[in-house]
């Protein structure tokens, strides 16, 4: 097959895509075990999301996830943009501790 031949029947080659590195998550997961009342609590948030527990147990895991996230908002950062040790400090603070 000659060359000229060859160039006409190649097919176009695909443009490479550069990958798109996916995006860091994270999440706080609160799970109250103490509900003895019937009740189903569920509260989610953009990065947390808090189910069961008794009335007093929800709101106390609701109250530490949004004084987390003003912490978060003083120090403009994500969830995702704090390391393992700033999130304890950062709990510690929402606590009062």
């Amino acid at each position: 097959m000659s060359d000229e031949l060859k160039k006409k029947n190649r097919l176009p080659v695909a443009a490479k895509k550069k990958a798109v590195e996916p995006q860091a998550k994270a999440g706080i997961l609160g799970l109250g075990l103490d509900g003895t009342d019937g009740h189903t609590r569920i509260t989610t948030g953009s990065n947390f999301k808090l189910v069961g527990g008794s009335k007093d147990t929800h709101e106390a895991m609701q109250e530490t996830a949004i004084k987390i996230n003003e912490e978060l908002g003083r120090r403009h950062k994500r969830l995702e943009d704090v390391n393992p040790n700033e999130f304890l400090d950062i709990l510690r603070k929402s606590k009062g501790e």
